[in-house]
């Protein structure tokens, strides 16, 4: 049997966190929303729950350990 070309894995931790777009654009939840609620008004949790786009400088390391993305 030939031996198989190496790929590289998917990190799932990584697959869990991010989403890539049809356009390339890596987008991921915000933080601040799991506890101390109380103290945050509504509509701040309220504009907390929405998707963010990531910052240009994580873009290569989140899409390099997502290579099927």
């Amino acid at each position: 049997m030939p031996k198989s070309i190496a790929r590289r894995k998917t990190k799932k931790a990584v697959a869990k966190r991010f989403k890539v777009t049809a356009s390339g654009k890596v987008i991921t939840s915000q933080s601040g929303r799991r506890h101390l609620a109380s103290s945050k008004n509504r509509k701040r949790k309220r504009h907390l729950a929405k998707s963010k786009q990531v910052d240009d400088t994580d873009v290569y390391r989140i899409k390099s350990n997502l290579p099927f993305a």
